[in-house]
């Protein structure tokens, strides 16, 4: 449902609008990257020489494009195809206009970093159709049976407003919301420090349902049920309910659940559009230059199979071809678990406690189903009631989520049957497109009737199960209680001076490596924090002006927690 937390994108008079620095290490990456003096530079002894960057999500995209820019030459490593989790997809025998997002497809105005590079490369985005949000005609939540239809949260019955109210108590009370939203605004550093201090200390352990249950807000089990169904934002979080509550803490407080909007012609976009563009300003390499051009047919080498360490410090890699080349300098975007399954490596490559934290990132499961139609039928209006023949819909059956996307009354339209995390995407693994689709088709059935939604679809469902994704295994981190020191370790490992000789040089980048992981302003910022490691560790240097970083580790470092 669009968000239970009034205040949430709507800054007070003389507020400026939120941005997704965060809480741990409130960084401004978004004035660092639209600094003229640009994000830094490197000796020129070092132009021209190789980096690897394995990966080509957005994260490494961005990372390969940020170095080559500095006069590094980027060499991408890419086992499936560039995007990562930014993927875009047609219908077999469809128009080309009709897409698919089976990844990231709504992103929040907090994005900023995001929009940096959406804006570079000339796309356009457009409102998300979230449960109640401007953007949807209307919403149907359908819970054990009975279903509400609402074009605002004020027609849902008494009980939602009840549990929205009860989640708002629930964070003032209990999380300081109202004064972190403020100091998160303004970018009061010591105020954002000093109050998300005491909340880690405090909460750390704490379940977001734990949360939840130990409000007085949400003494009720009811009021618990409904919001884990229909939440806030983009829908239920009950499949949150096990994680750490510093993960939705972050999220509220940054509104990255509120005010999406998605990419026009589809989010696979940016990183390809990055892969063949020839900035405008760029050291060393003549002007036309782009990632496409310093790659051997214009595309990235393929899967990696092993890394290891050699004498002189050299970061050796070989891939799925059996080449093998050895950098002075390494970036992984990739998620961690390859690197304890799918590639070969050596221990040496990183500090035990840091194997140690990536063995303990959890990982959500995620599904996504969706069909072709030839128009966008859901906005016929039944005679009888006067309402839309279809909503978007929110449900405990096992669709969950139905999204309803259109380019216009007259064109096909798309429809994301269903949604699922976690436990509710498990339960789809098993089953064919075709399987799926006729249980979706089953289940919205039962809360739309005399709707044959079966007769507009006009070409076979596109799925995915990112947990059965080879190259992924899960959708994204989201940390369990007490996994604040793992992901610190994982965050802060770009800054390498204090680790020994031998385990510098690697770095590691991609949302799962931030603290906002599933959110494509992660991939970017940690993407940014491994191009100023990169740029350090050739002896490079930022501007005075528009320091970077890892200049400014030391006054905004994440809270340590003890060992002990």
């Amino acid at each position: 449902m669009t968000s239970t937390v009034p205040p949430a994108g709507r800054p007070a008079a003389g507020l400026p609008p939120i941005t997704m620095v965060g809480p741990d290490f409130p960084f401004p990456y978004d004035d660092y990257l639209g600094h003229a003096a640009g994000l830094g530079q490197i000796p020129a002894t070092a132009h021209g020489t190789e980096v690897a960057v394995i990966g080509g999500g957005l994260s490494g995209i961005v990372t390969a494009y940020e170095l080559m820019k500095m006069g590094l030459k980027p060499v991408v490593y890419e086992a499936d195809q560039i995007g990562g989790r930014l993927r875009t997809v047609g219908f077999d025998g469809c128009a080309p206009g009709l897409r698919a997002e089976m990844g990231a497809m709504r992103f929040p105005p907090s994005s900023t970093s995001l929009q940096h590079y959406i804006d570079l490369v000339g796309l356009q985005t457009r409102p998300f159709p979230n449960p109640l949000s401007p953007a949807t005609p209307s919403t149907v939540v359908d819970l054990k049976g009975e279903s509400h239809y609402a074009r605002t949260l004020d027609d849902l019955p008494q009980v939602y407003r009840d549990v929205a109210d009860a989640w708002q108590r629930c964070l003032d009370e209990g999380a300081e919301f109202g004064d972190m939203n403020e100091a998160l605004r303004t970018r009061d550093i010591p105020r954002i420090r000093e109050i998300w201090a005491r909340l880690v200390e405090r909460l750390d352990d704490q379940t977001f349902y734990g949360f939840l249950a130990g409000s007085e807000a949400f003494r009720s089990f009811k009021h618990r049920e409904i919001f884990g169904q229909v939440g806030f934002g983009t829908g239920g979080w009950d499949t949150d309910f096990p994680n750490s509550i510093l993960e939705i803490l972050r999220v509220v407080y940054t509104e990255a659940d509120d005010h999406h909007r998605g990419i026009v012609g589809g989010s696979q976009q940016l990183p390809l559009r990055l892969w063949e563009r020839a900035p405008g300003k760029l050291v060393h390499w003549t002007q036309g230059t782009s990632l496409a051009s310093l790659h051997e047919d214009g595309a990235p080498r393929g899967a990696v199979t092993r890394l290891h360490r050699t004498a002189g410090g050299g970061i050796t890699v070989t891939d799925a071809s059996g080449a093998i080349r050895t950098y002075p300098a390494a970036v992984f975007t990739g998620q961690s678990w390859l690197l304890l399954s799918k590639i070969a490596c050596d221990e040496t490559l990183f500090p035990m406690d840091h194997w140690t934290a990536m063995e303990r990132t959890h990982y959500m499961e995620s599904s996504k189903l969706f069909v072709p139609v030839d128009r966008p039928f859901w906005l016929d209006k039944d005679p009888a009631t006067g309402r839309d023949r279809m909503s978007m819909t929110l449900t405990d059956r096992m669709t969950r989520g139905t999204y309803l996307l259109d380019d216009g009354p007259d064109k096909p339209a798309v429809i994301c049957l269903s949604y699922t995390w976690c436990d509710d995407s498990l339960k789809w693994l098993p089953l064919s497109p075709a399987e799926r689709m006729e249980v979706m088709l089953a289940s919205l059935g039962e809360i739309y009737p005399d709707v044959d939604i079966r007769r507009h679809i006009i070409g076979s469902p596109v799925t995915v199960s990112w947990e059965n994704e080879p190259w992924f295994m899960g959708a994204f981190k989201a940390n369990l209680p007490g996994h604040y020191r793992y992901q610190r370790r994982l965050f802060t490992h770009f800054m390498q001076d204090g680790l020994p000789a031998d385990r510098r040089g690697i770095f590691l980048a991609g949302d799962d490596i931030s603290w906002t992981a599933g959110w494509a302003e992660g991939a970017v910022q940690t993407a940014l924090n491994a191009v100023w490691g990169v740029m350090h560790h050739f002896g490079g240097t930022t501007d005075p002006t528009n320091p970077g970083p890892g200049d400014r580790f030391d006054e905004l470092a994440p809270v340590e927690l003890p060992e002990d």
